[in-house]
């Protein structure tokens, strides 16, 4: 297998690599808030409107920005990885670590990341059932 990330920074993935990093976990599309005395990220479970929350993937990928103008286009200049939880294969290979073993591409299976139980399946909630986000923070499991 040809371990591609291993060899390229992120900025130099072509965009298939890109996409084929993403481990379909589906944490970054869900809605987060900012401490505004801590400047600490909140994520919370509530998904944006375009996650498919079964499948983790978004429903209208291509045309998430113009729909989502908060959606971030991580390609396009974007080096603040922090917020993304510890386990995004983006934020993984910007600190220089390694893929988890559960990563699909060492798998071969886009469904360990869900058998893994780190994908956002289980409890995501859609926005349609959330009044007010700050009634859903989550902490993530170190």
């Amino acid at each position: 297998m040809h371990r591609f990330w291993e060899h390229k920074t992120l900025a130099d993935l072509s965009e298939s690599e890109w996409e084929a990093l993403c481990d379909g976990c589906g944490k970054c599309c869900l809605h987060k808030l900012e401490d505004e005395d801590t400047e600490e990220i909140l994520f919370t479970r509530v998904a944006c409107r375009l996650l498919d929350i079964d499948s983790c993937r978004c429903s209208k990928y291509p045309e998430r920005r113009s729909l989502v103008p908060e959606c971030h286009d991580m390609r396009q200049g974007f080096t603040q990885f922090h917020w993304l939880p510890a386990t995004c294969s983006y934020r993984l290979r910007a600190e220089g670590k390694e893929l988890p073993l559960w990563h699909p591409l060492l798998t071969g299976n886009p469904a360990t990341v869900h058998v893994a139980g780190v994908s956002v399946r289980s409890f995501a909630i859609p926005e349609s059932e959330a009044d007010d986000p700050e009634d859903h923070v989550i902490e993530w499991l170190k």
